[in-house]
């Protein structure tokens, strides 16, 4: 199949194959005798496999060392379970990032009256980094 039918079934963009295949997390595609890339069911199978991992919010490295991982017959679970770990590590760490900024935020709205004044406490918590009524 060529590269936008393998676009199709996969779920990514003819763009973002041809940049997994550029930074080596897909083979090289075959060539038909005018130049385009065909793809086979081995290709989509891998495919699926990178825009799954995408999904979860695995970084194009870890993508990599997942694929590495997966490919390797001889490989150990436990490696492929220190990467998920260290994986899930990141994720709660973003989390914990992002309710803190929630919660702010959510404070700098709270004390906000949203009314014709000019005043406005989002504004000023942005301006000095402070957040609340004391802002």
């Amino acid at each position: 199949m060529n590269i936008g039918q393998a676009a199709k079934q996969s779920g990514l963009s003819a763009k973002m194959i041809r940049y997994y295949e550029s930074i080596g997390l897909l083979q090289p595609a075959g060539r038909s005798d005018s130049g385009y890339r065909l793809y086979g069911a081995q290709d989509l199978h891998v495919l699926a496999f990178i825009k799954r991992s995408r999904d979860l919010g695995f970084s194009l490295e870890e993508v990599g060392k997942l694929l590495a991982l997966w490919q390797d017959r001889d490989r150990a679970s436990a490696d492929v379970k220190a990467l998920a770990q260290a994986h899930i590590s990141e994720l709660n760490r973003k989390i914990e990032e992002l309710s803190s900024l929630r919660d702010t935020l959510t404070d700098l709205v709270q004390h906000c009256q949203g009314d014709h004044r000019p005043d406005c406490p989002i504004l000023k918590g942005l301006e000095t980094g402070c957040c609340g009524a004391t802002a």
